[in-house]
Formats: structure tokens, C-alpha cells, sequence
């Protein structure tokens, strides 16, 4: 938080929009130091310098180090740092913490999910026309606009209202606390997800993919809700999918 909106912040690119700090690189290389120092023997995947893409077998901390770098980066305060410790591939804890509010989600599995140590719940909106969504757009956006803001648009057109955070964790934490009623989102990595996806289902939410298969942190794909809109909002996805198909075909 110290270096958060001044101007000396060093910002590279990953890519056209996909951008990287200086914060991003030293947490994560403090990360990694003290996972070596203490657990030796567990393996990490993060952001920034990677790890295995396939589940490994046994303990694999995942870490995004800043989740929101382009809010960050630009001074908008929100973005959090993103920790899930995983067991052959499954979440068993998980924390996310927001700086700017002091907020800290933790969950294990199990045992239920907590917002600075008070148990979570999710949201009760039994129907689109009454939920809030969120979602977030991958770095390809450009070559993909039809697509993304299509779905966007459909979702537009039945919930209340959407949203679009810029931090899938922090997204995930809201639907997990009641502030969000569903949250979708394609072409993400495991340490976007693997740590939010727990605090939802142990806030008594539910999560898949976006095609309503099982959820897992490496499938690059998300769908979390409340539970009562997880259908109508598989519905939306499905009918966009096919009616996208159609056309193209």
C-alpha cells in the first residue's frame, strides 16, 4: 500500500493491456522466499514467475500477488492480493485480502468462510431481475469484442444491474459476502480463482464452470452465484453460446 497511487510505481507490459508492476514482482519474490524457507518441500504457481500448469499431487500454494494490476496501476483502489493452498489440485484454504478496505476473506474447507473473522453468507435473490452480476474481461478483449460484450449484453438485458470490478477475486468475495448475486468470467488462470471459489462455496454458494460442469481452478473458467441464480444464469450463457454458434455457422 505504500507505493499505492504515486507516480514512481514501475508498470511493464505482459502484453497489448496486460500490464505488470514492481509490486507485483517483489511480493511475489518475498512470497516465494518464505513458502521455501518454511515448506520446503510444496510447490508454487503465481503470477508472476509461473509454475506448474497442471495440478500437481500435494500441497501447491497458488498466488496472485496483486489481482486488479490495471486499477492499481492507475490509481483505482481496487485490487487485493489472492492465496489459495491446494492439495492434488483442490482448494483446502484460501485468503484474500483488500488492502484499501482492510478487508480479509479466509475460508477452509469444511469450515465454513469469514470476512475479517465473521462468518460469510451469500446473497438471497431468487431471480435475475433482481441480482446484481459481475464479470471481468479477458486481455484479449479486443479481438474478442462480439463475444464478451455480447454476453455482457445479454445479461444486461435480464439482471439488474452488471458490473465489471477489474479483480476476479475480489469478485468472487462479493458474491461470496452478499454484495454480488453472480459472478462469470472465461480465460482466467488458477490464481485468479483458486482462493475466491472456495470462499464461495463455503459461504454457502455454488460453483462450476461456465458450461455447468465441476469446477477447477486450472479450467480457466468460472460461473459462482448465490445457488438460487446459478441455472438462470447457466441459461443466459448457454442460449448467447448457441445462438453465437448458429451464426457463425
Amino acid at each position: 500500500m505504500a507505493s499505492f497511487g504515486k507516480k514512481d510505481v514501475q508498470v511493464g507490459k505482459k502484453g497489448p493491456i496486460d500490464l505488470v508492476t514492481d509490486v507485483d514482482i517483489a511480493v511475489e519474490r518475498m512470497f516465494r522466499a518464505l513458502v521455501a524457507e518454511r515448506f520446503p518441500e510444496h510447490q508454487v504457481l503465481a503470477e508472476e514467475m509461473g509454475g506448474s500448469a497442471v495440478a500437481p499431487v500435494g500441497p501447491c500454494w497458488v498466488f496472485d500477488p496483486l489481482d486488479g494490476t490495471t486499477n492499481y496501476a492507475h490509481g483505482l483502489p481496487i485490487f487485493c492480493a489472492s492465496l489459495a493452498l491446494e492439495i492434488d489440485g483442490v482448494s483446502e484454504v484460501a485468503a484474500v485480502f483488500d488492502p484499501t478496505r482492510q478487508e480479509l476473506f479466509t475460508a477452509e474447507r469444511g469450515r465454513g468462510a469469514c470476512l475479517n473473522g465473521r462468518p460469510l453468507a451469500i446473497s438471497h435473490a431468487g431471480s435475475l431481475v433482481d441480482a446484481v452480476v459481475v464479470t471481468g474481461f479477458p486481455y484479449d478483449v479486443h479481438e474478442r469484442v462480439d463475444e464478451i460484450v455480447g454476453l455482457f449484453g445479454a445479461f444486461v438485458g435480464q439482471a439488474r444491474a452488471v458490473r465489471r470490478l477489474g479483480s476476479a477475486a475480489i469478485d468472487l468475495c462479493y458474491v461470496a459476502a452478499g454484495r454480488m448475486d453472480g459472478f462469470w468470467e472465461t480465460d482466467l488462470k488458477a490464481w485468479d480463482i483458486a482462493a475466491g471459489a472456495l470462499i464461495v462455496a463455503e459461504a454457502g454458494g455454488r460453483v462450476t464452470r461456465t458450461d455447468g460442469t465441476p469446477f477447477a481452478s486450472r479450467s480457466g473458467d468460472v460461473l459462482a452465484t448465490n445457488g438460487r441464480l446459478h441455472d438462470q444464469m447457466l441459461g443466459v450463457i448457454r442460449s448467447f453460446r448457441a445462438k453465437r454458434l448458429s451464426t457463425v455457422d
